[in-house]
């Protein structure tokens, strides 16, 4: 039975293209060389802010081919179309005046338009704040890493080397979180309204964090466009607002420990689940000890089976949570297939 709804194999490998197309276009325009070099700088951290948001994804772990769909979006789509948007704006209003006032709005939008996608037509896979913060973090990333790469190149061709460290040690090291950042406060927006019960809320929560994500956006470009206000503006509102980011998603997972408390309890009255096995699964911390535990004990093999009876329980108490809350509809056979597979862990 296929619970988890799949992105198609052709939409990834269109968006996959599409991302290749891109990068072939930014060779073409900085040079083999130069761009060799761009890329190794761009792709060398990717992996260690790639970990660091999925680290987040600590209960339900989000489906790859929607991780992948989301990052990919933000490389190729959304990037050529906000770069578009922006030329134009460039030659009407100058660069300055555009970076403040129509790229946020551009890029913001295109960003936001696969988490709209996701929230519409994957609601049992937007579950609330930390999947909209995840999928936000994927695409994001997605963006930087490509707008990176001509950020670099162009610094290498202007200034050498000396301008290239400069520019990796502001947007790769001081602020590798700024999209991210940014198109998270939309991911929060949309996270807020699939979790509220309130009519009112769940219309506004998500035209408000995308004006959140643009406001940010442009007050970083302001920032960044009038030389040592950067450090201010870097001071005073994106570490802040990292931090609050942060703060928002640690008690939002405490949130989801709390609903896999509740819907998991039944399953501890009956058996399935040992008071032990349950209070671990209610806990990010007891989580990663039981795998941290079974890798160093048994081995891979063993890590793997945990990770996989930890998501059976998470999805079988996010099932419920849906059913509960009138979003997805009862399945006996849904029910029975998760809690037919939490067993069968349990006796291995």
């Amino acid at each position: 039975m296929t619970v988890r709804p799949l992105v198609k194999p052709r939409t990834l490998v269109w968006l996959g293209l599409a991302t290749a197309l891109v990068l072939w276009a930014t060779a073409a325009g900085l040079g083999a060389h130069v761009f060799a070099t761009a890329l190794v700088a761009s792709v060398l951290p990717l992996p260690i802010y790639l970990a660091a948001a999925l680290w987040l994804d600590r209960f339900e772990p989000e489906p790859r081919g929607m991780l992948a769909m989301a990052f990919l979006w933000g490389a190729s789509i959304a990037i050529v179309a906000a770069g578009l948007v922006n030329q134009v704006m460039d030659a009407s209003l100058g660069e300055n005046v555009s970076s403040v006032f129509t790229a946020p709005l551009a890029e913001e939008l295109l960003k936001a338009v696969i988490l709209f996608r996701f929230y519409w037509r994957k609601k049992t896979e937007f579950d609330g704040i930390v999947d909209g913060l995840i999928y936000a973090a994927m695409v994001g990333l997605g963006f930087a890493f490509v707008e990176n790469i001509d950020y670099y190149g162009r610094a290498l061709i202007k200034e050498g080397p000396n301008g290239l460290a400069v520019t990796f040690t502001l947007r790769g090291i001081m602020a590798p979180f700024s999209h991210p950042l940014f198109t998270g406060l939309t991911g929060i927006g949309l996270g807020v309204a699939r979790q509220t019960h309130r009519r009112w809320v769940r219309g506004l929560a998500p035209p408000l964090g995308l004006l959140g994500a643009i406001g940010l956006h442009a007050t970083w470009n302001a920032g960044a466009s009038m030389g040592c206000v950067f450090f201010v503006v870097y001071a005073a509102v994106m570490l802040p607002a990292m931090i609050a980011l942060l703060t928002v998603a640690a008690f939002s997972l405490r949130s989801e420990g709390r609903l896999i408390h509740t819907y998991l309890a039944v399953d501890r009255e009956r058996g399935a689940l040992s008071d032990t096995e349950y209070q671990t699964l209610c806990s990010v911390r007891g989580r990663l000890h039981a795998s941290m535990t079974a890798l160093t004990h048994d081995g891979w093999a063993a890590w793997r089976r945990r990770r996989a009876f930890h998501q059976a329980a998470s999805e079988l108490a996010f099932h419920r949570h849906r059913v509960a809350d009138g979003d997805e509809p009862a399945d006996a056979a849904i029910e029975a297939d998760w809690v037919n597979r939490l067993l069968d862990f349990q006796t291995r």
